[in-house]
């Protein structure tokens, strides 16, 4: 069931994800989370009493779902825009996370201290799609801040060295993102991460009647570890008559986890 609200004048809906396990509101207009938070968030190998940053956090969408299928994590976000964190602040309440979850307005390129460095098991991010001056930039600026890297903000490599920066030796370092920034993302990790996994999301099969290449991946290595990079099998998100796959629905419609390891 959908809610209007209003959040200083910018209206919101209340959407349900992971089956009604979690409750968010987020923009009407701009950036709305999709499956992409709720994959990252399937990823995370996380267990009770241990730390999380997302960071790039939005309304809190990926550290929600982690929290709905792990009990008794800790969750810290990130984000440089602030009507953002602001109603990720309202999420907290609304998914009964007050004791558990927090969000901090600020910009990664800062080095601020908080979040503490070197002290997270895991850091999680769905950082921004397109590099700044590529593709069309929306016209809301909510989005546009979202999913392209705006003109002086912080490049990929700049979320990779910050990330770095926040994981505890040999926790985890999560990315989601296009295919097309996989080089540029292998190239950040080289040397800094070990047990890397590589995961390509399809949204049809492959080998189907409407086979169509990998759009997304998921990419996750732990700090200050050095073994070879494995290539994972992956997951069809959609079956060739649009429906979500059997794996897909149980990640996103029943709030399983994604076992990144072959």
């Amino acid at each position: 069931m959908e809610k209007w609200l209003v959040n200083n004048g910018l209206p919101l809906s209340e959407d349900l994800f992971l089956g009604g396990k979690v409750r968010l509101l987020q923009p009407v207009d701009g950036y709305r989370a999709a499956t992409d938070p709720v994959l990252l968030a399937a990823s995370i190998p996380a267990r009770a009493g241990q730390c999380i940053l997302d960071v790039g956090c939005g309304v809190g969408a990926a550290s929600f779902c982690l929290a709905a299928r792990v009990a008794g994590v800790h969750l810290c976000g990130i984000d440089i825009q602030d009507t953002l964190v602001d109603i990720a602040q309202k999420n907290r309440a609304l998914n009964d996370m007050e004791d558990r979850a927090r969000f901090v307005c600020a910009d990664l390129l800062s080095r601020p201290m908080d979040p503490v460095p070197n002290s997270f098991d895991h850091v999680m991010a769905n950082p921004p799609f397109y590099e700044a001056g590529s593709g069309h930039r929306p016209p809301n600026e909510i989005k546009a801040r979202a999913h392209m890297e705006v003109a002086q903000g912080a490049s990929l490599q700049n979320w990779v060295d910050y990330m770095l920066r926040m994981t505890k030796p040999k926790g985890t370092v999560t990315f989601i993102n296009r295919v097309e920034r996989l080089e540029e993302t292998l190239a950040a990790f080289k040397g800094r991460l070990g047990e890397l996994i590589l995961f390509p999301i399809w949204s049809m099969s492959p080998t189907g009647t409407q086979a169509r290449g990998a759009k997304r991946f998921i990419l996750q290595g732990r700090k200050g570890i050095k073994t070879p990079l494995t290539f994972a099998n992956g997951l069809v998100v959609h079956e060739d008559d649009g429906s979500y796959s059997k794996k897909a629905k149980a990640i996103l419609q029943e709030g399983d986890g994604l076992v990144l390891k072959p």
